[in-house]
């Protein structure tokens, strides 16, 4: 199990991240688009860099939805391969067969 710290800064980053979207995205359009002027496009730089930096969707770690576990973590699944193999060999995740010889 991951430290409750952790696990708590992850979702308010990911809460940032979700408020800020709309924000974030129409600032890098304008930043993108070649056809504006320069001032206009480092004027839009600079109202990016003042946006919070854990709004940035990238500082967002995925994390087991179970065991908040950073590492060894599928994506489709969200969870981790230690929380796979735990309730695959219980029978909780439907089409899953854990081998064994």
């Amino acid at each position: 199990m991951a430290k409750k710290s952790s696990i708590e800064k992850n979702a308010r980053r990911s809460k940032l991240a979700k408020q800020y979207a709309g924000r974030r995205a129409r600032l890098k359009a304008i930043v993108r688009d070649k056809t504006l002027p320069m001032e206009e496009r480092f004027a839009a730089a600079l109202k990016l860099a003042e946006l919070p930096r854990n709004s940035s969707p990238t500082r967002i770690r995925n994390r087991c939805e179970i065991t908040g576990r950073p590492r060894g973590y599928y994506r489709k699944l969200k969870m981790s391969r230690i929380a796979l193999r735990e309730l695959g060999s219980k029978g909780l995740i439907p089409g899953l067969v854990k081998s064994s010889w």
